[in-house]
């Protein structure tokens, strides 16, 4: 499977999510059985991940939904609507509606009891979440000076990153602000954090890798012709997504390693979304996308076919719709840098 990872063998599924408004899938989690997608066209769909059928429609935001997380009880979604909504994960119930952003909420984690929040108005909010009902501001951390578009958190540190060139990093349990790191040449649209290692990636085009504990720069990755819009790495790898339409797959022990020459890191780029990839999530074996092309992809790194190079695919049938815009995305991070 490792070779196939390397070769860029795939089996790929694409779901056309057949918005009937404005297009786009800013957002997304699967599990084995399902996907969870936040629209442009301001609803949250639940897809079957084996048939690929749309089992659920979430309806109430009136803004694009553009970030969502979700565990076995609940969804919590942000919009350009300036709303976190809370809903039941089986019934599709909104449960809660949190009012306190006074623009976009561009991004949001939660786990262990906490939720913390980030938005065009340079703020982040931290939450305490004692049910899906009742969840209560802690805190807010200000400091950013443009829109926070990304955060992420463990028991030790908040991280955030911003439009205006900047990731911020705070103490969790204490909120005290601790250090800023410097080095991206624009705006911050995507980072994620784990284990001292933090990646992120810019509206510069680069990928940066950080070390937390002194804010060192450890590696700045190139090959990206546009924005870098989102980022995930494990153990193995880092899988990056960019407004260039492509996704590409890096080695990540190579890009820790400074005697890794540059033109060795970048394993694989992958070339299948129409437009610019928003969101992606991936693991051992598959990466999950999304796009302003009103498409979700399934890369199956496992079940690849045998041919060089070759990969075959998987469409549910749709009818087709008219071309997608994509000089402008309305409700998009244009205030990233």
């Amino acid at each position: 499977m490792e070779e196939n990872w390397k070769g860029g063998r795939h089996q790929l599924t694409r779901i056309q999510c057949r918005s009937e408004t404005s297009k786009g899938v800013y957002c997304l989690q699967y599990d084995d059985d399902k996907i969870i997608s936040g629209l442009r066209d301001n609803t949250i769909k639940v897809w079957n991940k084996a048939s690929l059928e749309c089992k659920k429609i979430l309806k109430g935001h009136t803004g694009s939904v553009l970030c969502l997380q979700y565990n076995e009880r609940m969804i919590v979604s942000g919009s350009s609507d300036s709303t976190v909504r809370v809903w039941d994960i089986e019934s599709g119930d909104m449960v809660n509606k949190i009012i306190h952003h006074c623009e976009a909420v561009l991004h949001l984690r939660f786990q262990n009891g906490m939720m913390v929040t980030c938005s065009k108005d340079r703020t982040i909010a931290v939450w305490d979440m004692r049910s899906p009902a009742d969840i209560t501001l802690r805190r807010v951390l200000v400091g950013h000076r443009a829109a926070v578009n990304v955060v992420d958190f463990d028991d030790k540190y908040v991280v955030s990153a911003s439009g205006d060139r900047t990731i911020k990093v705070w103490r969790t349990e204490s909120c005290e602000f601790v250090r800023t790191l410097h080095g991206h040449r624009r705006g911050i649209a995507c980072l994620q954090y784990r284990d001292n290692l933090v990646v992120s990636g810019s509206s510069d085009n680069t990928i940066r890798l950080w070390d937390i504990s002194c804010g060192a720069c450890l590696r700045t990755l190139e090959g990206h012709e546009e924005l870098v819009r989102c980022i995930r790495f494990d153990s193995k790898r880092i899988v990056s997504g960019a407004y260039d339409g492509t996704i590409k797959v890096w080695d990540l022990k190579a890009a820790l390693d400074p005697r890794s020459p540059s033109s060795s890191l970048c394993v694989r780029t992958l070339v299948e979304h129409s437009g610019r990839v928003f969101r992606l999530q991936f693991d051992d074996f598959q990466i999950v996308s999304s796009s302003h092309d009103d498409t979700i992809l399934i890369w199956d790194f496992l079940n690849a076919p045998d041919t060089d190079g070759g990969q075959m695919e998987q469409t549910r049938p749709v009818v087709k719709s008219a071309d997608i815009d994509t000089d402008d995305v309305a409700d998009d991070q244009s205030m990233i840098d």
